[in-house]
């Protein structure tokens, strides 16, 4: 596993803040140390992945003695961050669920999508409980639930056109049965 070195710079008033040297641009920042290498992780995470999609190749990491010797670098606190390891394997697995929840997880994905659906709202709910041990759930699953629409942008318009179509039936139904 590759791990980066960031530096992290705290001036008297204001959060800690955390930088890449390897990564240029990918910077993040936190109230305490904690949250600050907790974002570090993250900020990593999504700017490595977004270099991957983009098909370019990550840089070796540099050693601390280069890094160091940047006169701007001598009054931070290095850090090890690990990389995010590639996408293991699809495993199969065998699941119990409320009959009732699997209904509506079909009708708005399709059976066939079920299987990603459940991985996608996985990664979602483990994302956004870090965010929330460290503070920032808020921004965290405004960040995710834009990520997760960008994937899966035509699947989630089809399922919210079945459930307005849903709400409207429903509706229908209430209205014929006072009626």
């Amino acid at each position: 596993m590759r791990t980066y070195i960031a530096l992290i710079r705290k001036d008297a008033d204001s959060d800690f803040g955390v930088e890449f040297p390897d990564f240029p641009g990918c910077v993040t920042a936190g109230a305490s140390l904690d949250e600050a290498l907790a974002m570090a992780r993250e900020a990593l995470a999504l700017h490595i992945e977004g270099l991957l999609e983009d098909g370019a190749v990550l840089p070796a990491p540099a050693t601390l003695d280069q890094i160091m010797e940047v006169a701007d670098n001598q009054d931070t606190v290095p850090a090890l961050v690990p990389a995010p390891t590639a996408k293991g394997r699809a495993v199969r697995i065998n699941i119990t669920m409320d009959e009732n929840l699997l209904a509506r997880i079909d009708e708005t994905v399709g059976s066939g999508e079920r299987s990603a659906f459940l991985a996608r709202a996985a990664a979602v709910v483990l994302q956004l409980d870090i965010a929330e041990r460290y503070g920032s759930a808020r921004k965290a699953r405004r960040r995710v639930v834009r990520k997760v629409k960008a994937k899966g942008k035509k699947k989630v318009k089809r399922g919210r056109r079945k459930r307005a179509v849903a709400k409207k039936t429903k509706s229908r139904d209430r209205r014929v049965r006072r009626g």
